[in-house]
């Protein structure tokens, strides 16, 4: 069969730059992706409710569990359709784009119907309560009404980025963006809603990603195009996205899963200091959101580059050229620890501006303002500063996607950070119950992933360039 042309031809010549110009249209469509989130705890502290911003940060690695959970098969529908793409195989292709967008549509309804359903209970077991649990619960299950659309468009982006198409899927949400800007301020402040608000014009967003980009797909005329006739589940095409997207599912829903232990203790701290009962504002929650959105910006940036690893290595893999897979990860290496080093050092340099958008500013010595400022501070200093570490330990766990061996990328992230992490939690955060104690467990559990992670992609290579070795000697 006459292999299929790409707009970018990832198996061969130099890898660095064309890595480059892959990742910089990612990264871009991946910080406005987080705009969303952003623009929401911006608009919002401009609301009625003085805890806004700090209710929908509660809520973030709770969505983020049953979201990774629901809609982590775009990871597989990645892996899938780029590796058929190298191999040049259009009807495989077709069956892998087409099967993907089925499932998108299933795992998301059936997200939303859980996200609503668990939304108050989980919320409250988190430490949430009173004003703050209110506002988290109506952000959440609105939130999740727009998980279906937002499941689509995912995979929708996996399956362009999956063929080299990164600007695409940058401009559609570029435009996207803008919407949700726009319907966020009027919702807040022409109807004088508050999370509710942002929560409607955030669903609407999606829905106009959803479509535009379902569109442009089926007008792409290659061999990703989509067509509703087509529209069917192929079972080898299913099972083979099932296979490299569960486990980076369950993976991604485990870390959200420490990351809401870990945001419990932060509530734990604020109501050792500020117990609910005195008062109504909760600074230290408040803060850490703060900081923790800006540090998503960072990360999202990073994983444009992670997304990039998956891409480049599946369609090596494909063409059946694994050699060039080392060079690969070490240019991800390179390309990730300039993105965090870079945009961390702008968070760190502009933090009193940038934490102002979120209502963060300085007071007093012992004020809740001074408390909100100090929370928001500390967790930059712990967790921005080094997060090129991060984006190390995702660039391994997308070779070792990449390479096909999703499961064995699952097991080393949840065993070296998240199961670590939650260690950390029970055993060191007890004794001395601080910001610093908490934060300092993600450096540390990043490290120790990423030395194990790549450890186990050089004994992976070694047995694949072999076996590729002594197949070439077969057929000499």
């Amino acid at each position: 069969m006459q292999k299929t042309k790409r707009k970018i031809d990832f198996t061969n010549g130099k890898i660095f730059l064309k890595i480059i110009w892959f990742v910089l249209p990612i990264v871009a469509s991946n910080l406005l992706q987080m705009l969303y989130n952003a623009a929401d705890m911006m608009v919002v502290s401009l609301s009625h409710e003085q805890n806004a911003v700090g209710a929908i940060g509660t809520t973030t690695s709770f969505v983020h569990l049953v979201v990774n959970l629901f809609i982590g098969f775009a990871v597989g529908a990645n892996v899938v359709v780029a590796r058929e793409i190298g191999a040049g195989d259009g009807e495989r292709t077709q069956n892998a784009v087409h099967t993907s967008l089925i499932m998108a549509v299933i795992f998301g309804v059936v997200g939303c119907v859980v996200g609503v359903a668990i939304s108050k209970p989980v919320l409250r077991a988190m430490g949430n309560t009173g004003n703050l649990l209110s506002l988290a619960v109506t952000y959440t299950s609105l939130y999740f009404l727009g998980v279906p659309f937002l499941a689509v468009t995912n995979y929708l982006m996996a399956i362009f980025r999956a063929k080299g198409d990164a600007k695409t899927p940058l401009i559609v949400l570029a435009c996207t963006g803008v919407l949700n800007v726009v319907m966020n301020l009027f919702f807040v402040l022409a109807v004088g809603l508050s999370v509710e608000g942002v929560a409607i014009a955030t669903a609407i967003a999606n829905v106009a990603s959803a479509v535009i980009l379902l569109v442009r797909l089926q007008r792409s005329g290659d061999e990703t195009a989509f067509s509703w006739k087509k529209l069917k589940v192929d079972r080898d095409a299913f099972w083979d996205i099932v296979v490299n997207g569960l486990p980076a599912g369950i993976q991604s829903a485990l870390f959200s899963l420490s990351n809401m232990l870990i945001q419990s203790s932060v509530v734990t701290v604020n109501n050792n200091i500020c117990p609910p009962e005195t008062f109504d504002y909760a600074p230290i929650v408040s803060g850490n959101s703060a900081s923790a959105n800006l540090e998503g910006f960072v990360y999202t940036a990073m994983n444009a580059v992670y997304q990039g690893a998956i891409t480049f290595t599946s369609q090596n893999i494909g063409a059946k050229k694994p050699q060039r897979v080392k060079r690969i990860m070490y240019c991800c290496f390179g390309i990730t620890t300039m993105i965090g080093v870079f945009m961390s050092g702008i968070v760190l340099l502009l933090h009193n501006p940038l934490l102002a958008l979120y209502g963060i500013v300085e007071g007093e010595a012992g004020s809740l303002e001074a408390l909100a400022m100090d929370a928001a501070i500390t967790r930059l200093w712990f967790i921005c500063a080094p997060y090129f570490l991060c984006g190390c330990m995702e660039v391994c766990t997308g070779v070792l996607r990449g390479l096909g061996k999703s499961l064995t990328s699952t097991v080393i992230s949840l065993i070296g950070a998240c199961f670590l992490r939650v260690v950390w939690i029970w055993t060191v955060f007890p004794a001395s119950q601080t910001l610093e104690t908490i934060f300092l467990s993600y450096p540390i559990t990043w490290i120790a992933t990423t030395l194990t992670a790549f450890i186990v992609i050089q004994v992976l290579l070694r047995k694949i360039l072999k076996k590729t070795e002594e197949s070439e000697v077969m057929e000499y």
